[in-house]
């Protein structure tokens, strides 16, 4: 049995999202799976894997839906949440990486072991072995 497509895929636009593929490819071992450039060779649209899930970024002009730039915004509202299977080994590799640690590697009271790493442009990027979906919710 195969499983259905997922229907939510956040997106962000960065102001140098040149520099924000190589950090997430990088820090959090984020692959391309889609790249498409503008004529000029500047990056319109990406799209990320990591795991079973994806990412969609581009640049900062913010396109028909006016939206700034990461950076510019000073407090963010959201984060990413990515489930993985060993948190230690990402946790390491996104400190060789330079991210910075908003939260470091902890075990929750859930029963997950989960930290949290800024982007270069300040967006929050959680990672932990918590799935949402494994987990049947409580009746009430």
């Amino acid at each position: 049995m195969s499983m259905p497509l997922p229907s939510i895929y956040p997106f962000i636009h960065y102001a140098d999202p040149e520099a924000a593929l190589r950090f997430l490819k990088q820090a959090f071992g984020c692959e391309e799976r889609v790249v498409y450039r503008k004529p000029d060779g500047a990056l319109a649209h990406v799209e990320l894997t990591l795991g079973h899930g994806l990412v969609m970024f581009g640049g900062a002009e913010g396109g028909r839906l006016k939206m700034a730039a990461s950076k510019q915004v000073p407090l963010k509202n959201l984060g990413i949440y990515v489930v993985v299977t060993d948190p230690d080994a990402l946790y390491a590799r996104a400190k060789a990486a330079g991210a910075s640690i908003a939260m470091e590697l902890h075990d929750t009271d859930y029963g997950s072991r989960d930290f949290s790493a800024l982007d270069p442009e300040g967006n929050i990027w959680s990672f932990g072995t918590y799935q949402p979906l494994a987990v049947t919710p409580p009746k009430g």
